[in-house]
């Protein structure tokens, strides 16, 4: 089973997959037959993260979200919907019902609940299933906020290495690495917003630089449709990945 929800992607015997990160951790795991889907945030990150961390060895990550309404699912979506027509229409009120402030024209620094740390779940979430997915040993801390966008994820992430990446490199290198489609020119426009994304499959990055305020340091863009890679698509690949497997062994 490819579970969708966050149910099993904490549990010890269940693998937590994205087959561009790690796929080979899919066939590791036989005690409960499941296999989880991470959440969205995490997802994009991740295929970002991976082919840097294999030629550089990331230490720590510093990531900053704009997610959209559509990781609230449709009651999200009609929020935003309905506040931003009331905002024209004075003798309309539509209070906070699914967020905890109105989002119509603002953005919210809270996605789930908040936990004794002071992080909102969200916030965990990205932490523990990075060292999951991608690297234990990597040092995560995240401030997830939601904006007035329908439907695409963005990240700004910061990055720590433990060895020297130049920029222009790392562009080389994301640049061929499965799953990225990176846009990244040094002008106005040259670079990926979340309205571009919708309905497409690859996670996009743009915006890399050099992170002077460090010895090794680089920052960069991410940006994805939440509801493809984030959830569905990357489900889809973990199902085609089982598939070829059995056709292997068959």
């Amino acid at each position: 089973m490819i579970d969708n929800s966050s149910l099993y992607r904490y549990d010890h015997d269940v693998p937590l997959i994205v087959p561009e990160v790690n796929a080979d951790a899919i066939f590791g795991y036989k005690k409960k037959n499941i296999i989880a889907n991470p959440n969205c945030s995490t997802a994009q990150m991740v295929v970002a993260l991976k082919p840097l961390h294999d030629r550089a060895t990331i230490k720590r990550v510093v990531v900053a979200t704009y997610q959209s309404v559509s990781g609230a699912g449709k009651e999200g979506m009609d929020e935003l919907w309905n506040q931003t027509k009331a905002i024209y229409n004075p003798t309309d009120n539509v209070p906070p019902s699914k967020f905890a402030k109105q989002i119509a024209f603002n953005v919210i620094p809270q996605i789930d609940v908040f936990l004794d740390s002071g992080e909102t779940k969200e916030e965990w979430k990205m932490v523990a299933e990075t060292k999951k997915i991608l690297d234990p040993k990597i040092k995560v801390t995240a401030t997830c906020v939601r904006v007035p966008v329908f439907v695409g994820h963005s990240e700004a992430i910061n990055i720590e290495f433990e060895e020297f990446l130049d920029w222009q490199e790392a562009q080389d290198i994301l640049r061929e690495s499965p799953g990225i489609m990176l846009i990244d020119k040094r002008e106005p426009g040259g670079y990926i917003t979340p309205i571009e994304c919708v309905g497409e499959y690859a996670t996009y990055v743009s915006r890399v630089r050099q992170d002077s305020t460090i010895d090794n340091g680089l920052s960069l863009w991410c940006v994805s449709d939440n509801l493809r890679k984030g959830a569905a698509l990357n489900a889809v690949q973990i199902a085609e990945l089982l598939g070829q497997k059995c056709l292997k062994k068959g």
